[in-house]
């Protein structure tokens, strides 16, 4: 599925990193194409946090090469992932409870008038913009985040992100702890942003969401890469199977 693609939005190659001398990624390849998603499976402690950690700038690898257009880049901190437009959306979010959409979405990067004071206007109009091509059912804009419901928070993390020029999305268990409603809610929003060209690294823990929101997913045991599958081309089981026995399925191989 991957020959004739072109360029992979992301690749990264050959990674290793230990801790303590427990390889904890132990030479591992995935690759990422624009307007897709890759689901990144595996038991806690597998790997799969720490291999995306290296693409976040939250680790620096021991060995392999990160590539973002096929051109080998060096990331070695969180502001190297961002000057690559490689922004993560972690579970906990990171928003600020006590202020509105606007103030989380430009947190930080305010935009100022020139006397130089905080333009609430225009953030609050460039939010609305966002919102309206990200979540049209959006309205709750001046109320504190914290009076959000949880795929609603999701919607304003992920509009910060797309906001500024985010390409590559790294999104942590985007619907842990959200009812079927919510679940919903941020599933169309992934598909908006496959539409839109980004290509985003899912790490999740539920079959059911990787088989509907993935196309591809690559599954890690014990720090070491098991496969990669076309979703559409396995079953559930094929990929349970792959995250408790290790074992690729046979069509895949």
């Amino acid at each position: 599925m991957t020959t004739n693609r072109g360029t992979p939005l992301v690749e990264l190659r050959d990674i290793s990193i230990s801790f303590g001398g427990i390889k904890a990624v132990d030479h591992v390849t995935v690759d990422l194409y624009p307007g897709e998603v890759v689901g990144l499976l595996g038991h806690n402690g597998a790997g799969k946090s720490t291999l995306i950690k290296c693409l976040s700038g939250a680790y620096k690898p021991d060995a392999g090469d990160i590539y973002i257009n096929g051109q080998r880049v060096e990331i070695n901190n969180p502001r190297d992932a961002r000057a690559q437009n490689i922004e993560t959306i972690y579970q906990t979010l990171a928003l600020a409870d006590n202020l509105d959409a606007a103030s989380n979405l430009f947190l930080g990067r305010e935009i100022v008038n020139s006397l130089g004071f905080v333009d609430e206007t225009k953030m609050e109009a460039e939010t609305r913009k966002i919102m309206a091509r990200l979540n049209p059912n959006f309205r709750k804009f001046n109320v504190p985040v914290s009076a959000l419901s949880g795929g609603q928070r999701q919607s304003v993390a992920i509009a910060r992100a797309v906001y500024f020029n985010a390409k590559i999305l790294i999104m942590d268990e985007p619907t842990a702890a959200l009812g079927p409603h919510e679940t919903q809610m941020v599933s169309e929003l992934i598909q908006e942003l496959k539409a839109q060209g980004l290509g985003i690294f899912l790490i999740e823990h539920d079959i059911h969401n990787v088989m509907k929101l993935c196309d591809r997913a690559s599954v890690m045991k014990n720090g070491q890469l098991v496969g990669t599958v076309n979703v559409n081309e396995v079953t559930d089981e094929d990929i349970l199977s792959m995250i408790i026995l290790g074992k690729k399925p046979a069509k895949a191989a």
